[in-house]
């Protein structure tokens, strides 16, 4: 069993913040794969499915951001789960929008959800790195990450979400590199190679008129010449 973490603040004020973006992986996850509907449960909303042959449990904290790590603590002990069980998806201020990156263990790096699940778990646990970008000063984050998406980010975060769901089963099943790869093709789409080449039109070969044989003899050439 693999218990997924989307990390975020409950409520629609916060439903399309920066720091959301946890959240919204797993509402796409859920969609795309038939989970059953959300309920109430370990300080958070759940819902239940499988990917691939792993059983998953989806797990939003309702507890907000800071106190994430109750909900996450409580759900893996209900379960009997590890921390090598969970993983976590949240925001990253130090990384581009559209960017994404894997780990496991290490520190918070100063993210509050993090801070509290690392207090309540520990740090061996997988996380979802999704870059949102940095506002340029460390005063200003707070209020960066709690305003919503500008719309100019929309299209390559609905991208970015599809490939999450397209990947997520690589990633239950240990192969972040495939998972990877499938949020990248969402992103940067291949070329088509399938279109037909245009047929070359041939021009029609220029007319060359040949002078007929003269067959008259010389004395009739000469006689001609005086008619």
């Amino acid at each position: 069993m693999k218990l997924i973490v989307g990390l975020g603040n409950p409520g629609a004020k916060y439903a399309q913040n920066r720091h959301n973006i946890g959240f919204m992986a797993l509402d796409e996850i859920a969609s795309a794969h038939g989970f059953g509907p959300w309920r109430a449960k370990f300080q958070g909303q759940v819902s239940e499915g499988r990917l691939g042959s792993e059983k998953v449990i989806l797990l939003k904290p309702e507890t907000f951001m800071n106190l994430s790590g109750q909900a996450v603590g409580e759900a893996m002990r209900f379960h009997k789960l590890t921390p090598a069980d969970i993983i976590v998806f949240h925001d990253e201020i130090d990384l581009a929008p559209a960017k994404i990156r894997c780990k496991t263990g290490g520190g918070h790096a100063g993210h509050n959800g993090l801070r509290s699940i690392h207090a309540h778990i520990g740090a061996e646990y997988d996380r979802v790195r999704m870059g949102v970008g940095h506002p340029g000063h460390k005063d200003a984050v707070p209020g960066f990450v709690l305003r919503d998406f500008p719309k100019a980010d929309a299209e390559w975060l609905d991208d970015e979400l599809r490939g999450i769901a397209d990947g997520i089963v690589c990633l239950v099943e240990g192969d972040a590199p495939k998972f990877l790869n499938a949020i990248g093709l969402r992103l940067t789409p291949a070329r088509s190679s399938t279109t037909a080449p245009k047929p070359k039109v041939e021009k029609p070969a220029a007319k060359v008129e040949v002078a007929p044989e003269d067959n008259r003899s010389a004395l009739q050439k000469l006689a001609d010449r005086f008619k």
